[in-house]
C-alpha cells in the first residue's frame, strides 16, 4: 500500500472514530459530517492506491469511485450513494440555518453505520492487494 493512501486510510478510521463519539453524545449533525468524511476519506485510499489520482471535487470523487467499482473492485454500488447523501448532511451541519439545519439521530446513525461498512470494505480491498 501506498503511504499516501495509507494516511487516506487513517484518516478515514480517525474521522469513523469521533463520529461515532460525536453520536454517543448526541451530536446529530456533527457526527454526520464526520460519517461523510470518513467516506470521503476512504474514497480518497481507493482513488489513490488504484489509479494514484486525488479527486479536485466531491462530486468528482464519487464519480471514480463509480468508475472504479464497474471497471475494477467489487465496490458495492450503495457506496457512491451513501458518500452523495453524507455529503448532504456535511452541507446542512456546514452551511444550513433555521428549521432546515436538521439532521436527526436516525440519519446520523445510519451514516454512521455506512461509513463504518464503507471504511471496512475498503480496509478489506486494500488489504488484499
Amino acid at each position: 500500500m501506498k503511504p499516501e493512501t495509507a494516511n487516506y486510510l487513517d484518516k478515514a478510521r480517525e474521522d469513523l472514530k469521533d463520529g461515532q463519539a460525536i453520536l454517543a453524545i448526541g451530536l446529530a449533525k456533527v457526527a454526520a459530517r464526520s460519517a461523510y468524511y470518513a467516506g470521503f476519506h476512504a474514497a480518497e485510499a481507493i482513488l489513490s492506491e488504484y489509479t494514484g489520482k486525488i479527486a479536485k471535487t466531491h462530486s468528482g470523487l464519487r464519480t471514480e469511485l463509480a468508475l472504479l467499482g464497474k471497471t475494477e473492485l467489487a465496490i458495492d454500488k450503495t457506496f457512491p450513494s451513501f458518500l452523495a447523501k453524507a455529503y448532504k448532511y456535511k452541507e446542512v451541519s456546514d452551511y444550513s440555518i433555521g428549521p432546515d439545519a436538521v439532521i436527526t439521530m436516525d440519519e446520523a446513525r445510519d451514516a454512521i453505520e455506512n461509513a463504518a461498512r464503507f471504511v471496512e470494505l475498503v480496509t478489506n480491498l486494500l488489504a488484499a492487494q
